[in-house]
């Protein structure tokens, strides 16, 4: 336990703040970035509604109600972190007066695991569905249900929520404390047992979605290319545009992904190993530690912000400036199994 005064709660660490630090804190770059990223998000949501609305029942309303479930998780993790920490650059209000047990370091710090673990778990999940699509169409006939795809999101979601909640639970594995500049809680990075064991756990589900991710897709493309370079005879099986459409996609948010999360991911896992100890005794970590893991969250939270913008770029009424022939490839060309076409072979 960190020397503390006992009216506090366990959330506060000692901290290198200074006077200088007003230009990071500063309200109006969290005010513009979040009205950012909530835009683009909203933007995205009223898109995916209309292309949803056109696709029902088939194998693209799965995907997209995958990344429906992406694109409102972004959505909210911004309005609920960025309403923190926000309101804390704008009223400069002092943590420990306002919140002297803990309570909303806790919800905070909740929220930034859950929020930064469900992207990449349902990036995943998308990498997954595709995968099946592409690779195995015939082992998944039932999987295109929407119904399914939200039973999905929602799993994941529940398995993002317990795995946030273990700190706060008071279970000695990980705690939540207060980051520098002041306006934010995230997970402890300490040589402690409990909280080495909970970033560990954070990083590596992190780092295994975003490999998971680059695995199937890697051979979600190869197979795509594979078809695309087909002779006539095997014409029927060659993709169609909007499997096209929906590879790009995920190619793009699986990049932005990596690009985003990776470094943080690593600086945790380097962070919590590193001999001797970054932290500490007395909860301390230099002002370079926290610094770095400030630019690194900030850098992970353009995956909330550029989420949305690569489903608004690329649909296919922008693939198709870019690459006409899109539009001319006949619509019977599928990788998608044909049931109905066999099952009236067989009468």
């Amino acid at each position: 336990m960190w020397p503390n005064d006992t009216s506090l709660g366990p959330c506060f660490r000692p901290t290198n703040i200074t006077l200088s630090d007003e230009l990071i804190a500063s309200p109006w770059f969290s005010a513009s970035f979040c009205v950012l990223g909530l835009a683009s998000n909203l933007l995205a949501l009223s898109a995916l509604a209309g292309a949803r609305a056109g696709a029902p029942a088939s194998p693209r309303s799965c995907f997209l109600t995958l990344l429906c479930g992406l694109v409102l998780t972004d959505f909210l993790g911004l309005l609920v972190t960025g309403a923190i920490v926000v309101t804390q650059h704008a009223l400069r209000f002092d943590w420990r007066a306002v919140d002297p047990r803990c309570r909303l370091c806790d919800f905070m710090g909740v929220a930034m695991v859950f929020f930064g673990l469900c992207p990449l778990l349902l990036g995943a999940a998308m990498a997954c569905e595709r995968f099946l699509g592409i690779a195995r169409p015939f082992s998944r006939p039932a999987a295109a249900s929407p119904r399914r795809a939200w039973a999905w999101v929602l799993l994941l979601w529940a398995a993002a929520l317990a795995l946030g909640l273990l700190p706060a639970l008071g279970l000695g594995l990980g705690r939540y404390s207060l980051q520098f500049p002041g306006s934010w809680c995230f997970l402890t990075l300490g040589a402690r047992r409990g909280d080495a064991a909970f970033a560990l756990l954070f990083a590596l589900l992190g780092g295994l979605s975003v490999a998971l991710s680059l695995a199937l897709n890697t051979v979600s493309v190869a197979v795509l290319c594979r078809a695309r370079r087909g002779r006539q005879g095997a014409q029927r099986q060659r993709p169609r545009a909007c499997e096209l459409e929906m590879m790009v996609q995920l190619l793009g948010i699986m990049l932005v992904a990596s690009v985003c999360w990776m470094p943080l991911l690593v600086f945790i896992a380097q962070t919590v190993l590193r001999t001797p100890p970054a932290m500490s005794a007395s909860g301390q970590l230099s002002r370079a530690t926290e610094q770095q893991l400030l630019i690194y969250l900030r850098v992970a939270t353009w995956n909330q912000i550029l989420d949305p913008w690569v489903y608004i770029l690329f649909r296919r009424a922008v693939l198709r400036r870019l690459h006409p022939r899109l539009s001319t490839r006949p619509r019977s060309m599928s990788l998608q199994p044909q049931l109905t076409q066999r099952a009236r072979g067989l009468l």
